[in-house]
């Protein structure tokens, strides 16, 4: 399964980073070692610092990239991100073409105001920008103390390190519970499952 994983100048390291290490990880376990490709892909495809100044060089921009099946769109300071018309006409345009949608934190700003997300739809996103989401988007039912929410085509997690939860959910779904087990064993991570 071809994942993307959208980055931009200041996103948060880890929502990109731990969903990376759960799907290649669990592609390094899958019985056949291919089922997750997961990649970078940034509007440009050069360098993008990352919060911190972490430094990141994707694998595409969005002229060359395979197509996509699983969509990640990671949180960070977003709002730059979302005064342009061109990343969120690719966020939408990929979306409708995947198989499956995830945001982690507040990637479901980008998610939302990309047009994926429903009136009356159940979100979450980092607990600090729950107030934010909620107020700028008022057809969301916004949740609040859970890591993640699977609502069929689109899963939105909550901040940072619940995109780790939510992707090893999706290695569950898309794969196996056991392959999901595995992984998080191989990371030694304490998968928070709900």
């Amino acid at each position: 399964m071809n994942t993307g994983i959208f980055i931009y100048d200041q996103a948060e390291v880890l929502d990109f980073s731990g969903p990376f290490e759960v799907f290649t990880t669990a592609a390094r376990l899958s019985p056949n070692g291919k089922a997750f490709r997961p990649f970078l892909v940034s509007e440009s495809g050069n360098l993008v610092t990352a919060r911190g100044g972490y430094r990141v060089q994707p694998d595409y921009g969005f002229h060359n990239h395979p197509s996509i099946d699983l969509l990640v769109v990671v949180g960070g300071v977003h709002n730059a991100e979302m005064d342009k018309p061109g990343v969120l006409q690719w966020i939408y345009s990929q979306g409708k073409q995947a198989r499956l949608n995830a945001s982690v934190c507040t990637g479901a700003f980008l998610m939302a105001a990309a047009g994926l997300l429903s009136n009356q739809q159940n979100v979450t996103t980092h607990w600090e920008d729950i107030p934010d989401l909620q107020t700028q988007f008022p057809g969301l039912n916004v949740i609040s103390n859970v890591r993640w929410v699977d609502e069929g085509s689109v899963i939105t997690s909550a901040g940072i390190s619940a995109g780790i939860d939510m992707s090893l959910h999706i290695v569950s779904r898309l794969h196996s519970e056991a392959l999901a087990e595995k992984t998080a064993r191989q990371m030694d991570f304490d998968w928070q499952k709900a």
